[in-house]
């Protein structure tokens, strides 16, 4: 007669460790280097002559965003950490003198623009 004898079962877990990089989102790491040069430079610390408005879901309605001036500072940002279409205008002008710029926020926060709309001309990097 064959007796067999009852095992408690095991479970083997194993950590997995990465031996290789993948990006999750393919060869899409290109920073973009730009520079925040759209209207008046180093007008001080609490002077922002220009309201800038921005086209957040590109349907050509603009949304007031922040008030701005020209930091001058070239920055390095993702291709994708939020860029939008946008423009700005001169409070200290009676007219609606709209100037067309991209628009980039820093941290969410901070908003630079530049008037060099065309960004495939713009010098990148990969991140």
């Amino acid at each position: 007669m064959d007796k067999r004898v009852w095992e408690q079962p095991v479970t083997l877990v194993q950590k997995f460790e990465a031996n290789e990089y993948v990006a999750a989102c393919g060869d899409s790491g290109v920073v973009y280097k730009f520079k925040c040069d759209a209207g008046d430079k180093n007008l001080g610390p609490f002077n922002y002559p220009y309201d800038v408005y921005v086209d957040y879901s590109g349907n050509g309605h603009y949304a007031y965003r922040s008030n701005f001036h020209a930091c001058g500072t070239t920055h390095e940002a993702e291709s994708d950490s939020g860029f939008y279409k946008g423009y700005m205008d001169d409070t200290r002008t009676p007219w609606n003198d709209r100037i067309e710029v991209i628009v980039w926020t820093e941290y969410g926060r901070d908003t630079h623009c530049t008037t060099n709309l065309n960004m495939d001309k713009w010098e990148t990097a990969k991140s």
